[in-house]
């Protein structure tokens, strides 16, 4: 049926005003949607492959062993709009057992998007694929006009619902209530409250790929915006936060120092963090409670070795 790729991001250009902003509060801060550039997503990619992430793998077993109740819990589906669909992988599993008409997928990475959703036309003949570029977090609703009517399922895998705090994750949930229309369905993905010396490995693997991951974000902070941040005067530090039941990725600055940034300058001193992610786990109970206030009635659920996925209607 064809491919279409439309960047939506052009005009709107925040990372400027997102890491000044961010750099300015206290404690700093840098939302983690600024991690994905191109070598961000390459790294991404290679914190999936480490041993100690076992995050993907075992989504992609839990969807392998429940596809077929997956899919009867679903019924039909005309159309599946993924946000943040990355290299456009996990998605594949659902159009082998599907087969919907229509393919949306978006992320904030625009042309890697193109790039991985082009294919999918080639490799299923009969989907149409429709890639946006965008901040869909932002500017979620601007992919109105880009969905075709019939029964829509909102596929959101990967636990990125855990790059927001609750009461943010319920309003994000919310809007994709809306997205998806009133006969629509989601089907998300999310990790689960777990070991926390599991949860701690996994975010700081042996090999440093999550700290280069981290350490990327001020490579392209130097490139984009011109600033001078030393990469040898931070180092990655993650952790989870029992109480918040969330892991927390930082930055701390080794030295007392100052960054120039976008003409601005900016102090940090010795030990200070730069907060660039956390990652919220959930109990099944926990997630449930915040979609029923974002709208959604919980229709399934599975579980496998500290990972789910709930399907809601």
């Amino acid at each position: 049926m064809g491919f279409a790729y439309t960047d939506l991001s052009v005009d709107r250009d925040d990372l400027r005003d997102d890491v000044l902003t961010g750099l300015a509060a206290s404690p700093k801060s840098i939302p983690p949607k600024y991690f994905y550039d191109e070598a961000g997503c390459r790294l991404f990619e290679a914190i999936c492959a480490q041993p100690e992430y076992v995050l993907c793998r075992t989504e992609q077993s839990l969807m392998a062993a429940h596809l077929p109740d997956i899919a009867a819990a679903l019924g039909p589906v005309d159309c599946i709009i993924e946000p943040g669909a990355g290299d456009c992988v996990k998605v594949r599993r659902l159009l082998d057992t599907l087969h919907p008409a229509n393919l949306v997928v978006m992320d904030i990475a625009g042309a890697p998007l193109a790039a991985a959703a082009e294919p999918l036309s080639r490799d299923y003949p009969a989907l149409a694929v429709t890639a946006l570029g965008m901040d869909f977090i932002h500017d979620l609703e601007a992919a109105t006009p880009y969905l075709p009517a019939g029964r829509r399922l909102v596929y959101y895998p990967g636990s990125s619902i855990g790059n927001f705090a609750p009461d943010e994750a319920s309003a994000l949930l919310a809007r994709f209530r809306q997205l998806a229309s009133a006969q629509g369905q989601l089907l998300i993905g999310f990790d689960l409250k777990k070991d926390p010396q599991r949860l701690h490995a996994a975010y700081n693997d042996a090999a440093g790929v999550t700290a280069a991951f981290n350490l990327n974000l001020l490579a392209r902070l130097n490139r984009e915006l011109g600033a001078d941040f030393d990469l040898t005067r931070f180092r990655h530090y993650a952790f989870y936060n029992p109480v918040a039941g969330r892991i927390e990725m930082h930055l701390v600055s080794l030295a007392e120092q100052d960054i120039h940034i976008a003409g601005q300058r900016v102090h940090f001193a010795l030990g200070e963090t730069l907060h660039t992610e956390h990652s919220y786990k959930f109990r099944g109970d926990e997630f449930s409670a915040l979609a029923q206030i974002a709208g959604w009635t919980l229709k399934a659920a599975w579980e496998h070795d500290g990972f789910a996925v709930q399907l809601y209607g």
